[in-house]
């Protein structure tokens, strides 16, 4: 079940992200701005990132057997337009886009489904290899514009869509909820009011919009980046971004694991500490080789085990009939961590001509989610356990 649902979530991720490398390319044919760019790369990201809320409640209701063939199938749809007609055009692909997001929601399906399956003393390592599927983007990164150049502008967008409608089933046939889960009774509103009051639904939305938001804005904005303040060919610089995502995506259930030993806010506490010198460094536009690699390098490992961590405490602390609901909203903050970095971005470039302002507001926003999770995190971890909270060992 576990296999399963990270396939699913990586073929989803993968659709996902199809927009984001060939960003550069639309930008040249159909003569759009750097902020008209961003804005069409982080449209997919914002619908799949406020989606997660719903589907995650969703899930709680309905269980991963019904909700992943389900948006598996439902984002045929928007990857297929996209493909045969949607890229002809800025609206157009605003509207595929949009629609492109509801991929982008798998995350808060697999999390409540792979927690099910394992006792709280193995769920850090459990979902972090699940949140390895993100790794779905580097996919994207690595093969869209091989793809495009070597065939067309639809052979990526055809061979995404066979392969979620294969996963779709695949899913339907085989994917089973685990033994014993019980589904809420409450409304979808009187859930999602209870888990927006939960203290991990706060505290863990905080560190994630920082951690998986920062994974998000550099997974679809590092090709402009790259290819803009670096002046790298846009092969290149898919490239370098999908040696990022792998980085990162490696780095998810190390994060997970070392959680399960160490406990989820040491692990979160390392990971901001790593971004904010890692965004200070970057933020001098230092050469790319070797001191820009490094600090891009380690910036990925930092957000890919913080992101993982930020997990392993969701499924310590969230109640059992919640956890979908909690991280239907903890991925919602994440999402829309990624979606803010490539709008300022691309407007702080078009008025400097320069990404340094962007990066040390990543630093000053990292420096803030380590001195919350020091000081808030680590206290609220460290209390007994409420009827708010699930048991959970030593953190």
């Amino acid at each position: 079940m576990l296999a399963l649902a990270t396939l699913g979530f990586a073929i989803n991720f993968w659709a996902w992200a199809l927009l984001s490398p060939l960003g550069p390319q639309f930008k040249d044919t159909l003569l759009l701005s750097s902020f008209e760019q961003s804005l069409l790369v982080a449209v997919p990201v914002v619908v799949g990132s406020l989606g997660r809320i719903p589907v995650g409640a969703l899930t709680d209701r309905f269980g991963g057997r019904v909700m992943f063939p389900l948006v598996s199938a439902a984002t045929v749809l928007p990857v297929l337009f996209l493909g045969l007609a949607g890229h002809s055009s800025f609206a157009a692909l605003l509207v595929g886009g949009f629609f492109l997001g509801i991929g982008g929601t798998s995350f808060a399906v697999g999390v409540p489904f792979v927690s099910a399956w394992f006792p709280p003393e193995r769920r850090g390592l459990a979902i972090g290899i699940f949140g390895a599927g993100m790794g779905g983007t580097a996919i994207s990164a690595l093969t869209t514009v091989k793809l495009v150049n070597a065939h067309s502008m639809t052979s990526p967008f055809l061979i995404t869509a066979a392969a979620l409608a294969a996963y779709a089933v695949l899913a339907a046939m085989v994917l089973r909820d685990a033994p014993g889960r019980t589904a809420p009774t409450e409304s979808l509103g009187r859930r999602l009011a209870a888990t927006a009051r939960l203290g991990i639904t706060r505290q863990a939305s905080a560190l994630y919009a920082v951690a998986f938001g920062g994974y998000v804005a550099f997974s679809v904005y590092l090709p402009t980046y790259l290819k803009t303040g670096y002046g790298l060919g846009q092969a290149d610089a898919a490239n370098r971004m999908a040696g990022f995502v792998l980085l990162a995506v490696a780095m998810r259930p190390v994060g997970g694991w070392m959680s399960d030993r160490v406990g989820p806010t040491c692990v979160l506490v390392a990971s901001m500490a790593v971004v904010v010198v890692g965004a200070t460094v970057q933020a001098t536009t230092p050469s790319l080789a070797p001191v820009g690699t490094f600090a891009l390098l380690a910036m990925a490992a930092a957000l890919g085990a913080g992101s993982g961590a930020t997990f392993a405490l969701v499924a310590l602390l969230s109640p059992a009939n919640t956890v979908g609901s909690v991280t239907g909203m903890v991925g919602a903050a994440g999402g829309l961590g990624g979606f803010i970095p490539p709008l300022v971005m691309g407007t702080l470039y078009g008025a400097t001509a320069s990404y340094a302002l962007g990066l040390v507001l990543l630093a000053v926003v990292a420096a803030a989610a380590l001195a919350y999770t020091i000081t808030g995190v680590r206290r609220a971890a460290a209390r007994p356990a409420t009827p708010d909270t699930a048991p959970s060992p030593v953190l």
